[in-house]
């Protein structure tokens, strides 16, 4: 039965993104059909992480939300880029990078509505085993579609009084959207910290179970976005709590 996971977070800049295409690329590295969906249409990102251009994008989630195509016709097989580690398939959903196209959703909006039968007509066409969303940061009518759509929520947070402020608000949304299948990623965790206190204080705040808290990393910093943190460096520390999470998300 495939599943479909939304990775959220109330506040941008926590490292979602990211978290993204490491667990995707994951899944997929064990054989795994797996799917993408950018729906940060205001500011569109981790196509870079998955090294595709925008001139190379054709049709968007953009093209599909304003019905000009299927959503399958805008999927990407990003499969060839990620390297031989890669046995599955990973096809990305990205949206658009044109300003004018920013522009218009900013303007005019679209039908949120039309996200709940893509993803199923992508499910279908792509015979995927996962289909990952990686939201807008912060609540409105597009995430909460996401979310509500959702098998698994991931909240990424920071620890900080800001993001754990927002979480609570977050993950009280999410269960009157009857998503009760909740994990927290708690992110960029200073290496003083207690990380066992830290886990035990936020599954006491959010009764739902943190999947990780994963700490700063150097590496993920000199890679500045120019590809996936866990195909580059598989040996790394945070790549095993990444891979982790992945197969926690399948159980």
């Amino acid at each position: 039965m495939p599943k479909i996971f939304s990775i959220h977070s109330f506040r941008g800049g926590t490292g979602k993104s990211n978290t993204t295409a490491n667990i995707s690329s994951l899944l997929a590295s064990k054989g795994l059909r797996v799917g993408v969906i950018d729906t940060d249409i205001q500011s569109p990102g981790i196509h870079v992480l998955f090294g595709l251009e925008p001139d190379e994008m054709g049709n968007t989630l953009n093209d599909f939300l304003w019905g000009k195509c299927r959503l399958s016709d805008t999927a990407h097989d990003m499969t060839s880029r990620l390297g031989k580690q890669i046995k599955g398939k990973l096809f990305l959903i990205p949206s658009s990078m044109r300003a004018t196209e920013i522009a218009r959703v900013l303007r005019e909006g679209y039908d949120v509505g039309l996200l709940n039968e893509g993803c199923h007509e992508l499910i279908d066409k792509l015979d995927l085993d996962v289909l990952l969303i990686d939201t807008h940061p912060g609540l409105n009518e597009e995430t909460l579609v996401s979310i509500a759509i959702s098998d698994v929520l991931v909240l990424i947070m920071r620890p900080d009084q800001q993001d754990i402020q927002g979480t609570a608000v977050t993950v009280d949304v999410a269960r009157k959207l009857n998503v009760n299948n909740m994990y927290l990623i708690v992110n960029n965790t200073p290496e003083t910290f207690d990380f066992n206190q830290i886990k035990r204080d936020m599954e006491n705040v959010y009764n739902c179970s943190v999947a990780a808290i994963l700490s700063h990393s150097p590496e993920m910093m000199v890679l500045g976005g120019k590809g996936v943190f866990a195909l580059n460096y598989p040996d790394s520390e945070l790549t095993g709590k990444l891979q982790k999470v992945s197969e926690m998300l399948m159980t």
